[in-house]
Formats: C-alpha cells, sequence, structure tokens
C-alpha cells in the first residue's frame, strides 16, 4: 500500500461520519497514505454526533495534513495527481445527486471531478434516507459510470427508514483494493 494515496472525502451523513473516520485510520494503518477532504456542511456544522472541528481534527490527526475544505484547494488534485484512487465516505444522496449530474460546487465534488481528469478510480460508500426514493436514479446511473465503484451498501433500517441505504464501511478496505484494480467488490447490494 505504500506510495498509493487515496483521496479520503467526507460528505454530510452525520450519524455515519464517526465510521468513515474509523476506516480512514485503518487505511492509514495499512500503509495508505491519506488526502482528506471535507464538505462545507461537515466542515461548518455542528450535530449531535460530533463538532465540526472535532471531526476536522480527528481527519487531521489520522492523515497528518490538513484537510481541504474549499473547490479553490480540491481544483489541482488531478492535474498535480495527488490521489491515485478517490473515496467518498460517506456519500449522501445530495453528493451521488451532484456527481451523477456533473455539478462541481462543492470543495468534494471538485476533488472528484479533477481526479476523474487522470481516469482514476471514484469509490463511493453510499449513506442516505432516500437511495431506494428520489436518488434511486443517480445512484443507478453512478453504478453504469467508468472509473465509479461502490462500497457494498443494504438497507439499514428497512421497517422505520425503507428507502435508506448505507454501505458497509468495514468493507472499505476491501473495496478500495479492488477498485484499484478495476473491479467492483460483488455483491454490491448486501
Amino acid at each position: 500500500m505504500n506510495g498509493i494515496t487515496v483521496g479520503f472525502a467526507l460528505c454530510g451523513s452525520f450519524c455515519t461520519i464517526g465510521k468513515a473516520l474509523t476506516e480512514m485510520k485503518k487505511l492509514r494503518d495499512m500503509g495508505y497514505e491519506i488526502l482528506p477532504v471535507i464538505s462545507e456542511n461537515v466542515r461548518k456544522t455542528d450535530t449531535r454526533f460530533g463538532a465540526a472541528q472535532g471531526i476536522i481534527k480527528k481527519a487531521e490527526e489520522i492523515s497528518g495534513r490538513n484537510v481541504i475544505c474549499t473547490i479553490k484547494d480540491a481544483e489541482p488534485i488531478g492535474p498535480k495527481g495527488m490521489t491515485d484512487i478517490m473515496l467518498v465516505a460517506p456519500c449522501t444522496g445530495n453528493t451521488a445527486a451532484k456527481l451523477a449530474h456533473a455539478v462541481t460546487d462543492t470543495p468534494v465534488t471538485m476533488a472528484v471531478k479533477s481526479h476523474l481528469r487522470q481516469s482514476k478510480p471514484v469509490l463511493l460508500a453510499i449513506a442516505t434516507n432516500d437511495a431506494l426514493g428520489a436518488s434511486a436514479q443517480n445512484i443507478g446511473r453512478l453504478i453504469n459510470t467508468r472509473h465509479y465503484y461502490f462500497v457494498p451498501f443494504s438497507q439499514d433500517d428497512p421497517v422505520k427508514k425503507p428507502n435508506s441505504l448505507v454501505a458497509h464501511f468495514e468493507l472499505i478496505p476491501e473495496a478500495l483494493e479492488n477498485a484499484l484494480n478495476g473491479r467492483q467488490i460483488q455483491p454490491v447490494i448486501g
């Protein structure tokens, strides 16, 4: 894993950010270099799941780098070849929609767009309450788009949240290795 840099982008599915940070540390411990990117909502929003500054501090401690938190700072990722793979974990329905429709108006979407300039893999760890609702078409579009791969996901609470899907964050290392080799880990839906 030495010499491989993972762009690790955090979006605002706040209830899953703790799991994402655990996997960030796991990847670092496996020898991957981590380049952290955060969305504007993660940068600005304190929730019952944690304070924004605490999330930033933890990501910086794990990675040993300052987080990228502006569109301007995310733009050079591709041209400078700063990443070998881009991981968006958690990837919200909002971010998935923007990626599916090439909307580049956040640090995370710019990081992905810039990274894709080099035709390198993007791994998405979906976490959204609307995945089997209006967001389904965007997820389907990304599943069928070159260079996009998914961490396997399933319904997290089919009774109380029947449209919700959440990635199995513990599968990030295996999904990442597969994506780096141009393969989608199977099954995608658990």
